[in-house]
């Protein structure tokens, strides 16, 4: 570890990072496969704009450049003419990824997807190949993490394929040592909850096994679609939409679809996750959803299915990382602060990467210590019960 950055700093503890990524490696699925799919498994293709993934034979497209901007500069960033050749290593390789942490000043890092961050579906609407992806997916991260001995923590990829297939890859996720289930649907496998669901989540619940809805995955209707060729990524439009992203635009709609579900009733210890979609929203909308909730439960039944106020469901229900957020930062006491994770979206274009003291420092500056121990350190280690972590950095 980085024992500069820890005595410049003052800090005593490991600092936990709730969201960083991988780059699969471009023969993850051509390598696990069965034979008759990898024809339409993803690959990726060498071009004169750089590597760029193919999904079900060509019918989704997405470029690496982004996600892999770890110690560039702002003025070398660009979706397109990244390689594998040219990323850091520890994109994809595990042992080098330590390393990297150790320069930054990271114990350990939570970790998510990059080409699949768009969540299942990406791999292809046809159930065998989706199922055949997400498993060889969710077999490599366990195996990435392993190396880590603790410092890497893994989580799976959900189905989109129905809710018996969404229970079958849970539980063998659960055997595998995940330790959270990103959905990209409900468990039905629409982007409307049911009740079928209850069984997924009551598996979760018993489990205290937290669910994860990271941005880019659960899309919706208000901009979710992906910006496929060079015109669109490259545009001002694109900047909106990542501002509208981590502003919590992608997040709102199913937020409050789950507040307003009843699921909470039924599962009071059900754990929902939000991750990368920052957290200076979420005072404005639970004042709205108290204030809709009082002005309209008794007309629409909501009272019946209701016995919370919406605020105080997601203060007991729902988690949130988040990046720079001052705003955050600044309204953290209306939300649960026992509920707020720093993250740093390692090697992806929202990373400080060698340089998150900076981020720490912007966020946190005149906040009490024992705040920080916890958005840091002691609430994401509780969450997903990272039992091997230490809990002092010296002595």
């Amino acid at each position: 570890m980085s024992d500069l950055f820890y005595d410049a700093a003052q800090i005593d503890y490991p600092i936990i990072d709730s969201d960083a990524h991988v780059n699969e490696p471009p023969e993850l699925w051509q390598d696990s496969v069965p034979a008759h799919l990898k024809d339409r498994a993803p690959k990726v293709e060498k071009t004169d704009k750089g590597d760029i993934w193919v999904f079900d034979g060509g019918r989704e497209k997405w470029p690496v450049g982004l996600t892999a901007t770890a110690g560039q500069s702002y003025f070398q960033y660009s979706p397109f003419g990244g390689s594998y050749e040219e990323m850091r290593p520890a994109s994809y390789d595990p042992e080098a990824r330590l390393k990297e942490m150790d320069i930054d000043g990271i114990y350990a890092q939570v970790m998510y997807p990059s080409v699949t961050l768009k969540g299942a579906k990406i791999y292809s609407e046809d159930a065998e190949l989706q199922k055949a992806c997400v498993r060889a997916y969710n077999d490599w991260i366990v195996d990435f993490c392993k190396v880590g001995k603790g410092r890497l923590v893994p989580q799976a990829i959900m189905l989109t394929t129905g809710l018996a297939d969404s229970l079958e890859e849970l539980e063998r996720a659960m055997k595998a040592g995940h330790k959270g289930a990103v959905i990209s649907s409900f468990p039905n496998g629409t982007l409307d909850p049911k009740d079928e669901d209850d069984k997924f989540w009551a598996v979760c619940e018993e489990a205290d096994f937290p669910v994860v809805i990271h941005i880019g995955s659960f899309l919706r209707g208000g901009g979710g679609k992906a910006l496929r060729n060079e015109k669109t990524w490259s545009s001002l439009a694109f900047v909106g939409k990542a501002a509208w992203t981590k502003a919590g635009g992608q997040t709102l709609g199913v937020v409050c679809d789950l507040l307003f579900s009843g699921i909470f009733e039924k599962h009071p210890n059900l754990k929902i996750v939000l991750v990368e979609s920052n957290i200076g929203w979420a005072p404005t909308l639970l004042e709205q959803a108290d204030d809709m909730f009082r002005r309209y439960r008794f007309y629409t039944g909501a009272h019946k299915v209701m016995s919370m106020m919406p605020s105080e469901i997601f203060h007991r229900n729902f988690y949130a990382t988040f990046l720079v957020d001052t705003v955050g930062m600044d309204l953290r006491h209306r939300l649960n602060i026992d509920h707020l994770m720093w993250s740093t979206d390692y090697p992806h274009s929202a990373s400080d990467w060698p340089d998150s003291r900076l981020s720490l420092e912007k966020n946190f500056r005149g906040i009490p210590k024992s705040e920080v121990y916890k958005m840091t350190h002691e609430n994401c280690i509780k969450l997903y019960k990272m039992d091997d972590i230490p809990k002092k950095r010296f002595g």
